[in-house]
Parts: C-alpha cells; structure tokens; sequence
C-alpha cells in the first residue's frame, strides 16, 4: 500500500481533479474571447500578475499523469527536499507530499502569491493528512524563495507564472543536488528557460515529455 492509491489522499485527488476538469477558465465568461489576450499575458513579465489574480478561483492543477510522474520521480530519487513554485490548490503538492511520506518523511517549500488559494491548499493538505511535510509560503516567489532554503533540494516542480522559471531556478540551482529533476509544467511559454535548460553547457539534461511537460536532471 502507498500513500497515493489509499485512502484519504487517492479520493481526495479523484474530487479534486474532477472538481478542476468542470472549472477550467476557458468555462468562465470573464474570459470570453480573451484567450489571445490571456496568451499575451502568461508570457509578460509584468502582465502575469494580472492574469494570475484574475484565475484565483481556478485550480489550474497539474495534470494526473503529470501528478504521477512527479510522485514516481521523488520516489525514484528518494526525496527529502522538494520545492515548488506556484501551489494553487494544492493538487500537484498533494502528489509530491505523498512522495514524502513513502520514501519516510522531508520537506516539501512551496509556495503561492493569491491568498486564497493558500487557504484551498492547506485545507486539501490537512485533510490528506500530509500538512506536516509541507510549508507554504505565501507572497512574490522571488522574494518567498530568495533564502533559507535546503542546503541540498532532491525535486523541482515549476507551475506557475511562466516568465519567472528561469528567475526561479537560478535561486535554486546552486542547491540542486546532483541527479536532482526539475519538471516545469507549459514550459513551452518560456523560450527563455527552455533554451537554458537544454544547453548542456549549463549543467543540466532535459527533453520534452509529454504534451505539458520539460523534464530536467541536474548533471552539474
């Protein structure tokens, strides 16, 4: 038995991920032939505050494959130190704490600048029974992930404002492990960060994987 196929994190994940397939903000009138318009701002440095506040009441959750790849990746690496960016409800930390659990325990950063969302996730948290592996921090994540961190981080999920990837990794990386992944969830609206992380110069492998996803390892 794992963590993530028992009770209460597996239906607590199953009501959840079917509670976002229902509430997608394509669904939502605000957004109304603005998708150009939402595009233009996911990729603006500036503009992803905008558009971030207003989907703070979407789950914008990871999908379940992508789930189950960040929990078979922290458990192939046996993850103590795992830190995300961008914790929305809390469905990808739910798979990345589970992770936690099973392989005896860690630390799990994450964290999130819409408020209320940080309430959604510590409620699902709590009620998965994993809130003790994980510390949210809620505020601007160059700021929430600029220090004390783990001497050592075994994982990396990227999931939220797509123009900040590469500023967050490089708060990161001289503390990756080696061997360490780094998964970054519609990388493919930050050019910037794709380029970096597929020069081998830079210290790191990674290919596409899936139709979401760009999965790094950390060789430097």
């Amino acid at each position: 038995m794992i963590t993530l196929t028992t009770q209460p994190v597996a239906p607590l994940l199953d009501r959840l991920l079917a509670e976002a397939t229902l509430l997608r903000p394509e669904t939502s009138p605000i957004f109304a032939g603005t998708a150009e318009r939402g595009a233009q701002l996911m990729r603006s440095r500036s503009g992803h505050v905008e558009l971030y506040t207003q989907l703070k009441d979407f789950p914008l959750p990871v999908s379940r494959d992508t789930g189950v790849l960040l929990y078979m990746l922290a458990r192939g690496v046996s993850a103590r130190s795992i830190v995300e960016f961008g914790t929305s409800f809390g469905i990808s930390t739910l798979f990345l704490a589970a992770a936690l659990r099973d392989n005896g325990g860690g630390q799990l950063i994450t964290t999130e600048f819409e408020l209320s969302k940080v309430a959604r996730a510590r409620a699902n948290l709590a009620e998965g029974g994993l809130a003790d592996l994980v510390e949210i921090r809620q505020g601007d994540a160059l700021q929430t992930l600029s220090g004390d961190l783990p001497d050592a981080i075994d994982l990396v999920l990227l999931d939220g404002a797509k123009p900040l990837y590469g500023d967050i990794l490089a708060l990161l990386e001289s503390r990756l492990s080696a061997g360490a992944f780094i998964v970054a969830d519609n990388a493919d609206h930050s050019p910037d960060y794709l380029a970096y992380v597929r020069s081998p110069a830079n210290g790191y492998l990674s290919m596409p994987f899936g139709d979401e996803v760009e999965l790094s390892m950390r060789i430097g």
